[in-house]
């Protein structure tokens, strides 16, 4: 979840680092450090919060160098100051290291230490791995003739062999100034290949403008780099050869633009990104989708009996959406399941299941290990991505990009949307294989292309949702309700409300409400209410009844225009009418603004909420 940075070339490495950290801070915010190596050793700064405190005690100060380490944390061992920052310099001042992931058994090893004399300067399991590194070089120098890097290289594998858990990790040693070594277990690490200068980042945008090549190194692997070359081995020290990927987006991208926040921007970049997952995904004949990485004939596709998905927190929604619209149109049962729960039971699954991971980052651990867990028990797993050469995609045995390019706001919105969409195309894919009639698919494969534009019109009425947003604001509990496709979207709405503004809001099927979540009516609690046109058109307007019975404030999302009843609700949202298999990606546009406006008025920094970082890459 942390953010790592890595540099080793010929120009001064703290400005390059910073702004490499700048890019990074949507992955953690609690605190920053960065450590640059000159003649006298290491110059180490950390400051708690964000970045822009680090670079105002960095710039201007005795930091120069031309390879360093730095880092920006969220909090996992260890209270939240400047102590337990990153990097953390081994005992001996030998070594600085920065670190992703959990140590598990640290106190273990922690205490071993101390009783060899070593002493500790934060409560970290991170400064644990790196005394632990230290420990074992001053040991191997003393009783070996050999190089400062083979001695160093022993120490490396031999500590990450000790610890279990998780690592990323950047290692410098004051002994080898011309090396920079990365190692990876669980938690992503990647080589930036520039020219006469390296990076080794847990993210691609750390180094964006500098280089668009890129190694992605697999568990298990330790990258040694310098300025000019780089090398990679396992632990067993075997040589890979590396394979150079191309980033195919440009630095732009990931920049904020002349929006106030990248929410905002990314929010108003989905016509394009909608769009982007669609780019060449459809037949000639425009009568069903196609997707060209499942890697699975559709023969073999058609003797699935059933769909596992697995995803985590708004992943997981863009699941249940994938429940509703595959179950009707292609008429084949779908489970979801957390994947944080499905990798610890033993969940009975016939023998013709299909299994999709969905994972905007495609580095989201729980995801990833449960992938894994299906894979370990013979079932092919398909993943949704947006990230191309995460470890997920990597790993999975075939799948679908989602091309939303970079998304930097802690709270997702393109790629949800684009996720939504995707499996809306999906179940139009199961649909023509099965029994779905060509004018059907043709009807709906013209629906789904009409989706950027109808997000655009959605859009438009930004300026309106923002009045609403002010109006309701002050509320500190909210209610989201929707029947059939739009209860996900109502889970995806509440907690948006919750991750940005700090609002304690629950998402429900509507017809739920009256076993249970009616009693939180009241004039204190407003409710957001998605009526749409159709068979259950009729119910969800009843809903809506007994929440104003009961004098509770009404924002209703509707696309039902002027046959909405006039004075229902207290505040109306009309969105054109489209086809249901365009709905969970239309509606989630209402959510995500009405979301975003209240935490503006609130006050609240909604690019990097508190206690979150976006890409969830510990347990």
């Amino acid at each position: 979840m942390c953010g790592i940075v890595g540099y080793i070339g010929k120009q001064d490495a703290a400005p390059i680092l910073l702004d490499g950290l700048r890019r990074l801070e949507y992955r953690g915010y609690d605190s920053a450090g960065i450590s640059i190596r000159n003649a006298e050793g290491f110059k180490t700064t950390k400051r708690t919060g964000r970045v822009e405190n680090l670079r105002k005690a960095v710039l201007g100060s005795d930091h120069g160098g031309d390879i360093g380490i730095s880092h920006t944390r969220w909090a996992t061992h260890g209270g939240v100051n400047d102590m337990n920052a990153h990097p953390h310099v081994s005992w001996n001042g030998k070594m600085t290291m920065v670190h992703n992931g959990v140590i598990e058994n640290f106190a273990f090893i922690r205490r071993e230490l101390e009783a060899k004399g070593i002493d500790f300067s934060s409560e970290t399991d991170s400064e644990v791995l790196v005394n632990l590194i230290a420990f074992l070089y001053e040991a191997e120098r003393d009783s070996n003739g050999t190089s400062d890097l083979e001695a160093l290289m022993k120490s490396l594998r031999g500590a990450l062999s000790q610890v279990e858990g998780t690592y990323g990790i950047v290692l410098l040693c004051s002994d080898l100034p011309d090396t920079m070594l990365g190692a990876r277990k669980g938690s992503p690490l990647l080589i930036g290949v520039g020219n006469g200068e390296n990076f080794l980042a847990s993210d691609v945008t750390a180094f964006a403008g500098r280089t668009q090549n890129v190694v992605y190194l697999d568990d298990g692997q330790i990258a040694t780099v310098a300025r000019g070359d780089f090398s990679i081995t396992t632990m067993d020290e075997v040589a890979i050869s590396p394979i150079i990927n191309t980033i195919s987006w440009d630095i732009e991208d990931s920049e904020i633009g002349n929006y106030p926040h990248f929410m905002l921007k990314e929010i108003f970049e989905q016509p394009m990104a909608v769009e982007n997952a669609m780019r060449g995904r459809f037949s000639q004949d425009n009568s069903t989708a196609q997707f060209g990485g499942l890697n699975i004939e559709p023969r073999e596709l058609r003797q699935i009996d059933r769909i596992l998905f697995l995803g985590c927190g708004t992943a997981w929604h863009a699941c249940l959406v994938a429940e509703y619209l595959i179950e009707k149109y292609a008429r084949i049962p779908v489970e979801v399941e957390y994947a944080s729960e499905f990798r610890y039971r033993n969940a009975p699954l016939d023998k013709n299941t299909l299994v999709f991971t969905i994972s905007q980052s495609g580095e989201t651990i729980d995801t990833l290990e449960a992938q894994r867990e299906a894979q370990r028990k013979g079932y092919r797993v398909l993943g949704i991505n947006n990230v191309v050469g995460s470890t997920i995609a990597r790993e999975n045995d075939g799948g679908i990009y989602q091309h939303s390019g970079p998304e930097i706001g802690v709270a997702s919105t393109k790629a949800f949307t684009s996720q939504c969409h995707i499996v809306a195309m999906l179940s139009l894919y199961f649909g023509r294989m099965r029994d779905m009639s060509f004018s059907e698919g043709t009807e709906i494969a013209k629906a789904l292309k009409k989706a950027p534009g109808l997000i655009a019109q959605a859009l438009n009425h930004a300026g309106e949702i923002e009045s609403i947003a002010k109006k309701y604001a002050h509320h500190n509990d909210f209610l989201f309700l929707g029947r059939q496709l739009m209860f996900p979207i109502s889970l995806e709405g509440a907690l948006k409300l919750k991750e940005i503004s700090y609002i304690h809001a629950e998402g429900y099927p509507a017809a739920e409400m009256k076993h249970g979540p009616i009693a939180l009516v009241s004039p204190d609690c407003p409710t957001v209410a998605i009526a749409l046109k159709g068979e259950i058109y009729k119910k969800s307007l009843a809903n809506i009844q007994e929440i104003k019975a009961r004098n509770g404030p009404v924002i209703a999302i509707t696309d039902a225009g002027k046959e909405f009843p006039e004075g229902l609700a207290d505040d109306v949202i009309h969105l054109p009418e489209t086809h249901e298999i365009n709905h969970a990606t239309l509606m989630s546009i209402p959510m995500q603004l009405l979301s975003y406006y209240i935490a503006v008025e609130r006050g609240c920094d909604v690019d990097k909420p508190r206690n979150l970082a976006k890409s969830v890459t510990v347990e």
